[in-house]
């Protein structure tokens, strides 16, 4: 073989190696399924599903009246069914689709792409899209704690899908999704202090003046009829919210591990603080107030359960229970609406503490992002709750007000004085 031969040769199998590099890489590059972490977010996924069905579920059945026991229920299961149809059908692309800053786009539409071989990270996009569903359907059930007890079925479904596209998801975009323009300002939530909680409380709050009081109240004694139910419905929010921030790592790892750790010392710190709060004020301390008040801490450490540590989480716990009891009781007496279960004193308040508290013990004390200044970071948390508080009750606002004209929000005088279990599902929680 000539020399200018073996030359061209060598220059073509150059060529071709050069021309396989790229393709090579991106196999490199290409994320690869971790069992480990597929596993950890498929029993996270459950967790957080537990978390509605039944938890709360039971924990707000538990505090209405006898005769509306069936309907809390009955809303909680409904939302989980419709919400699931809902983001599968277009939710989960306008929440996590890349079309810009301000939404999703369409693209994944009815799952498309979302198949047996597409990633999100090292876990299955289906993983990925049925986690953030618990997510999705948690979040509008919260609001029923608002206005428990006297809206109408056919409302509630209504307003809980449309607030669902109009105000969820975009919402959940801005601040998780692929270049959502709260995440990119560098506003903090792990796993969902604004997205989740703020969200609903305000919703509630907005949906509970928009209806106006239950009949009788506040004159008419309105006391929880089972509050074994409610222990029972906090205890398994409690256990299940270990996947809602934990999970919020998607991944079996060190930041889910310290997750789970601050989750369950700033529930036990809320916990503690209502109880001593209320025992201080009241002279005794309640069964009704222990339950609330972890659910506070849940709330509050939730959008910092990626960013603090275990000391940062005790006191972040601690504020929450306290300020979330001044806020159910004093704040709602003071200002007299009528929040039944107190969907925006916990969620919203307690939101709103662990969003700001965010800013405050990710950088300080034991926090994990100590490259962060604390003055910057709280305004930029401030600008998070400010832009969730004010889109949220505008949007709700306007769903609500237009489905009054249209179908109309409140069931009539006589179905509320009869029950809504009868009234509308014709029957009853209990046949003694």
């Amino acid at each position: 073989m000539s020399i200018l031969k073996r030359k061209g040769l060598w220059a073509g199998l150059a060529a071709v190696v050069v021309g396989l590099l790229p393709s090579l890489a991106f196999a490199d590059a290409a994320p690869k399924l971790d069992s480990g972490d597929t596993a950890w977010m498929l029993t996270s996924t459950a967790l957080v599903l537990m978390m509605t069905i039944p938890g709360l579920a039971l924990f707000y059945a538990g505090m209405v009246r006898t005769k509306n026991v069936l309907s809390v229920m009955m809303q909680c299961f409904a939302i989980t069914a419709l919400v699931t149809v809902l983001w599968a059908l277009f939710d989960y692309s306008v929440a996590f689709g890349d079309a810009g800053a301000y939404w999703g786009g369409l693209a994944k539409a009815f799952m498309r792409g979302v198949g047996l071989n597409a990633m999100s990270g090292t876990i299955p996009e289906s993983v990925f899209m049925t986690f953030q569903m618990t997510f999705a359907i948690i979040t509008p059930a919260l609001i029923v704690g608002a206005f428990a007890e006297r809206m109408k079925f056919s409302a509630m479904l209504w307003f809980m899908g449309l607030w669902l596209t109009l105000v969820y998801s975009p919402i959940a975009h801005w601040v998780w999704g692929p270049n959502g323009w709260l995440g990119t300002m560098g506003v903090l939530d792990f796993a969902g202090g604004t997205v989740v909680h703020i969200n609903a409380g305000v919703a509630g709050l907005v949906a509970a003046l928009v209806m106006g009081k239950r009949k009788g109240y506040p004159t008419t004694p309105m006391m929880p009829h089972n509050l074994g139910y409610t222990v029972i419905g906090a205890s398994l929010l409690w256990v299940g919210w270990f996947g809602f921030n934990a999970g919020s790592a998607v991944a079996a790892n060190g930041s889910a591990g310290m997750a789970m750790a601050v989750t369950q010392i700033a529930t036990a710190a809320a916990a503690l603080g209502w109880m001593f709060a209320e025992w201080m004020t009241h002279g005794k301390p309640s069964v009704l107030g222990i339950a609330s008040g972890a659910v506070a801490g849940l709330v509050a450490i939730t959008p910092a359960s990626g960013f603090v540590g275990p000391m940062g989480s005790l006191i972040l716990g601690a504020i929450a229970g306290v300020v979330c009891f001044l806020s159910a009781t004093k704040m709602k007496r003071a200002f007299g609406y009528d929040d039944s279960l107190d969907a925006f004193g916990v969620h919203a308040v307690g939101g709103i503490v662990g969003a700001l508290l965010t800013g405050v013990f990710c950088c300080t004390m034991d926090g994990l992002k100590p490259e962060l200044h604390v003055a910057s970071q709280l305004f930029i948390q401030f600008k998070g709750v400010m832009v969730t508080v004010i889109y949220d009750a505008v949007v709700s606002f306007i769903i609500l007000k237009v489905l009054d004209v249209v179908i109309g929000l409140r069931v009539t005088e006589e179905q509320e004085t009869e029950g809504l279990d009868i009234a509308l599902h014709d029957e009853r929680g209990y046949n003694l």
